[in-house]
């Protein structure tokens, strides 16, 4: 019998290379399979939670900017108020959303620049909420001043018209003069993100917010250099523990202004902060994840070695389980300080040169144990999860990087959250790796999280059907299946959307998905029609806390 061509038109089990019948909503992935298109609300929240740095195995940094660039723009275009909504939602979660804060100050800077007056109107009453630090609000400035086609005159008068003066002068005014004086001595000096100095006195002069009471006129004369330190300091307690801690000439001083004052570490000299014995002193004082943020600051000028008392204290800190419950220090957080401090080197700033350290052996140790101790906060959904790590080629090809440091690929970190879900479920998880095929993973809920450094992916092509057929063929029930990918599938003889509609009819009605996307790209394997499915964008430390809830609902 001659073959007939229109028996192989199937819209139940459809190759991953062509479109499902019928669907629309399907585009060419950059590895040539097809995906649901993401609609322009979800790419764009992709986009503010990752960014574009680094790019894609597939697609290189600069085209994936000018992608999502693109995307923003229309998204102004189509409801501009809505935008800003988004983006101050994702900057101000808690616990974090975004690892960078810099997308949202960008889609921020961008609704200024480009949005009608009601876009405006939102923007200014958002900045001081997303633009927090003078970091922030330099960053934003300069994403404005190239956005705003004013980039040629230099400094913050030449690009700042009526309302963006009233967007900047809202900074000073939104919490107390005192919190503002904080933030104030913290930082007045920044530079934008093209280089060019940046100065809350000249953002001041510029602004004129209008000062309601005495403090606040006392802070903003201060800052302008018309009201003297004595009468700021007599006002504003951050402006005499500021002063009080800047007038320090030695070690000694700065240790003193540390134990006595208490003040906070970034009020001190920049000198003082490249004193091994002044951190000595803060090793006691600063907050548990300023700690741990700077656990290789310490280590590279010495207040951490091999045998020292510094060292003691910060590994009795690091093991205090009712100091890491009260600061609410989740698990992810620590395997991020523990493989950035393993790293040995960090560079921050791509313009300078790079900062390296001997990792303490001790302090590694600790950290494992701050891991161990981190999950006494962390509450089990108490469903049955299915965890599929995409184990292809493109998974090894970037970088993930905090802080300037290298923490592995992509599957690595992948493979790190599977740890800790599979822990934090108390064993009610499976892992496996996937790419044409279902490999056997190593993880475990005992998974030592050293020991994935040396993990390396099976690599090949990508096939993210596979997780719901294995489940199928195996009749394994799950409350939840978590695909943790880049989303380029393109290898399978079915979509994974086809496979999960199978499986979800034959074994596990109920189970919802949850795909997390390491990369800002315009698609999913998601069917975005499909109920119980949710797209996430990112691995960072809410991820777990996502899956959690969004289980729960089983």
């Amino acid at each position: 019998m001659a073959r007939d061509p229109l028996a192989a038109v199937s819209a139940v089990a459809t190759p991953q290379n062509q479109p499902i019948p019928g669907r629309t909503d399907q585009v060419r992935n950059a590895a040539g399979g097809y995906a649901f298109a993401k609609d322009l609300w979800t790419r764009l929240e992709d986009f503010l939670i990752l960014g574009t740095t680094r790019g894609t195995y597939y697609v290189n940094e600069d085209k994936l900017t000018a992608e999502n660039a693109g995307v923003l723009f229309q998204a102004i275009d189509a409801d501009g108020p809505r935008v800003v909504a988004m983006l101050t939602g994702i900057s101000t979660a808690r616990p974090p959303r975004a690892p960078k804060q810099r997308p949202a100050l960008f889609a921020l800077a961008a609704c200024y620049a480009k949005g009608d007056a009601g876009t405006r109107q939102a923007a200014k009453l958002a900045l001081p909420k997303v633009a927090r630090t003078t970091d922030h609000l330099a960053q934003f400035f300069g994403y404005y001043k190239n956005l705003g086609g004013k980039a040629t005159g230099r400094g913050i008068g030449a690009v700042a018209g009526r309302s963006l003066r009233t967007a900047l002068g809202s900074w000073f005014l939104r919490d107390s003069a005192d919190d503002v004086a904080f933030r104030a001595c913290k930082a007045r000096q920044r530079k934008t993100p093209q280089g060019e100095a940046f100065d809350l006195r000249d953002v001041l002069r510029i602004a004129h917010p209008v000062a309601e009471d005495e403090r606040r006129k006392a802070l903003f004369g201060w800052i302008a250099g018309n009201v003297s330190d004595e009468r700021a300091r007599e006002v504003l307690p951050a402006v005499d523990r500021f002063l009080t801690a800047k007038a320090v000439t030695s070690t000694a001083e700065a240790v003193r202004v540390v134990t006595t004052a208490k003040v906070p570490w970034e009020f001190l000299p920049d000198a003082m902060l490249r004193e091994p014995q002044v951190w000595d002193a803060l090793v006691d004082t600063v907050g548990m994840t300023a700690l741990l943020r700077n656990l290789a600051r310490m280590t590279r000028i010495g207040t951490l070695r091999p045998g020292g008392e510094a060292t003691r204290r910060v590994v009795a800190r690091l093991t205090d389980a009712g100091a890491l419950l009260k600061a609410r220090i989740h698990p992810m957080d620590v395997w991020l300080a523990m493989r950035v401090y393993a790293s040995g080197e960090a560079r921050p700033n791509p313009r300078a040169a790079s900062h390296s350290w001997e990792p303490v052996p001790a302090v590694l140790d600790a950290l494992e144990e701050t891991y161990e101790l981190s999950f006494g906060g962390v509450e089990p959904s108490g469903k049955r999860l299915l965890v599929a790590v995409d184990s292809s080629g493109s998974m090894s090809y970037a970088r993930v990087s905090v802080g300037g440091s290298s923490i592995g690929s992509p599957y690595e970190v992948g493979c790190a959250m599977a740890v800790m879900l599979a822990r934090i479920e108390k064993g009610n998880v499976h892992v496996i790796d996937v790419d044409t095929a279902v490999h056997a993973s190593k993880v475990t809920p005992r998974t030592n999280l050293r020991e994935i450094a040396d993990w390396r992916p099976s690599g090949g092509g990508t096939d993210l059907s596979l997780p719901f057929t294995w489940a199928l063929k195996r009749r394994h029930e799950a409350d939840g299946v978590v695909v943790l990918t880049d989303n380029e599938t393109w290898a399978g003889r079915q979509h994974p959307a086809q496979a999960l509609d199978a499986y979800r009819q034959a074994v596990s009605p109920g189970a919802r998905v949850v795909v997390a996307a390491m990369t800002a790209v315009g698609y999913s394997i998601a069917d975005p029609k499909a109920e119980g499915v949710l797209n996430v964008a990112g691995l960072d430390a809410s991820l777990p806390l996502v899956v959690n809830g969004f289980v729960r609902a089983v």
